[in-house]
């Protein structure tokens, strides 16, 4: 049956390397991919996916379904399509919608006879404030059996850990005073900030050497011989697990508390972008990917990675999730920079988006025909 998606992806390929160049051609920053998401959508719906636009009230979201009406696994892939400023497409992601949609296409093409149901999801803000946070935290991801995505790097790498991510914001408030004259009739807030990054120094030395944290003040004063009676610090604190992470937190606000008590400021805090859990492979789901790419003719196959944060790894907490790496190039590349985004429109690139959007149609399959043990 593999025979049968192999023929299908080289029927769709022309249409794979021409959106992938026409997103990549018209890059859009998150929430903003217009022209992205219905390019997407136009494709999906060519092929009898049945689409909801603005999926859960976000503008550029969708949610497409080929449903066979028979029992059998529910199997998801993930578009990505958002921009950086200015780089345009240097993290591949037109690469990556093309390759989950071509993948969720060639799949339906043999699923009236398999049975199951598919689900490509169009996932937009990648970059900032990942859309698959907020399906994870709506229960989305409760209907799948397996998740998948695979990014365009310049290794092909199996699908490894991210880590763990929470934006914390504090803003502490005091009271104008003259610096000079009365002082003492003043609580000065930037004074429990100063306290706060203290506190979190104090505490590095007693955290385990996966935990990240790091923040800016960005509110501390107007005038130095005004008392500042506001003042704020945005954080990012990371590590290599959810668990972790949640103990790291507890201590750190407990720290923001004992600043505020310190200069008799008040306390707020806040998240102020959305979190991301760490990325937890599953490692069955993962074997298979690997296998198929190899029948697919890639051979030079490297271990896994640990990457920063992303909000795929909210998938992985839900469902069984694999994120693996695709070699677009034959020399180093750096992500986030202009030299990926055209590494994404080369002759290699177009070759391994049908490669790419095969191994997880392959996969997929492996997962309906119950080969892989979930």
């Amino acid at each position: 049956m593999k025979s049968i998606l192999e023929k299908e992806g080289k029927k769709i390929h022309a249409n794979l390397c021409e959106i992938s160049d026409y997103i990549y051609e018209n890059p859009e920053l998150g929430n903003e991919e217009f022209k992205s998401s219905e390019k997407l959508i136009s494709f999906l719906q060519d092929h009898n996916f049945e689409i909801e636009k603005e999926f859960l009230g976000i503008k550029t979201a969708f949610r497409a379904t080929y449903d066979s009406k028979k029992e059998g696994a529910t199997i998801g892939y993930l578009c990505e399509y958002d921009a950086l400023p200015e780089i345009g497409h240097g993290c591949g992601h037109n690469m990556i919608g093309s390759m989950s949609a071509g993948a969720g296409i060639i799949l339906s093409k043999v699923l009236d006879e398999v049975g199951g149901k598919i689900i490509v999801y169009g996932t937009p803000a990648e970059e900032t404030n990942g859309a698959k946070v907020i399906f994870a935290e709506e229960g989305v991801f409760d209907e799948l059996d397996a998740a998948m995505m695979v990014h365009p790097g310049d290794k092909t790498l199996a699908s490894g850990k991210s880590m763990a991510l929470y934006p914390l914001q504090f803003t502490y408030k005091g009271k104008t005073a003259h610096a000079a004259s009365c002082p003492h009739e003043g609580i000065n807030a930037l004074n429990a900030i100063i306290q706060l990054f203290n506190g979190i120094d104090a505490l590095r030395q007693h955290v385990t050497p996966d935990v990240r944290m790091h923040g800016v003040i960005t509110q501390g004063g107007v005038a130095a011989n005004i008392v500042p009676d506001e003042a704020t610090a945005q954080f990012y604190f990371r590590a290599g697990t959810k668990e972790t992470l949640d103990d790291i937190l507890e201590k750190v606000k407990n720290i923001a508390k004992g600043a505020a008590l310190m200069t008799g400021a008040t306390l707020e805090m806040s998240r102020y972008e959305l979190p991301n859990d760490n990325l937890k492979t599953h490692e069955n789901l993962s074997s298979a990917f690997m296998e198929n790419l190899k029948a697919l003719g890639i051979e030079d196959i490297h271990g896994p990675k640990e990457t920063g944060s992303s909000d795929i790894g909210n998938v992985s907490h839900k469902t069984a999730t694999i994120h693996p790496y695709l070699s677009i190039s034959n020399c180093p590349l750096t992500g986030h920079s202009v030299e990926m985004a055209n590494a994404t429109i080369t002759d290699l690139a177009h070759e391994r988006l049908l490669t790419g959007a095969l191994a997880l149609a392959f996969t997929g399959l492996d997962v309906l025909n119950k080969k892989v043990e979930l």
